[in-house]
């Protein structure tokens, strides 16, 4: 599960929310490798011909387009979500692609928790709202994930108030 709550400091508790990593730097390179291998395995047919200077630039051009869509899926999973519950003070921070940094905080006893089942960007979209602000939490996660997180949320949340 691509969240985990950080062993509790005190009062303090700590959800820590990233992405799913299903590719790392060493399949990254495996795979550019061989669809480069299987892309250019036509061109051993043509070799010697001005065919291969024809075909040359569309299997380059492919290859690329795999490269930069798996590089554009690297920077995604650089996105981590650090939630931190203490009695007085609910806080989110976002850290984007790019090291882009999102912040969000409320008093617990007013943060809402809410499922929004449809209506939103993905299926079961999971949102905090306090502060007058309403912030999404974890829209990388799975349908399942997100409904597990909002029932442990709110049980934490609600554990909060009543301290």
């Amino acid at each position: 599960m691509p969240y985990e709550w950080l062993p509790p400091d005190g009062a303090t508790q700590r959800l820590h929310l990233w992405p799913h990593r299903s590719l790392n730097q060493r399949g990254f390179v495996w795979f550019i490798g061989l669809t480069a291998a299987l892309i250019a395995l036509p061109l051993f047919g043509v070799i010697g011909s001005p065919v291969v200077w024809a075909l040359l630039p569309f299997l380059l051009a492919a290859i690329w387009g795999v490269w930069l869509a798996l590089r554009k899926n690297g920077r995604d999973r650089d996105i981590v979500e650090n939630l931190t519950l203490t009695p007085g003070l609910v806080t989110l921070a976002r850290h984007g692609p790019m090291g882009k940094r999102q912040d969000w905080q409320a008093n617990p006893y007013w943060v809402r928790v809410t499922l929004h089942v449809t209506g939103g960007p993905v299926p079961n979209y999971l949102t905090l709202k306090g502060d007058g602000r309403e912030v999404e939490l974890g829209a990388f996660l799975s349908e399942d994930e997100r409904i597990r997180l909002r029932d442990d949320l709110k049980t934490r949340i609600a554990a909060l108030r009543s301290q």
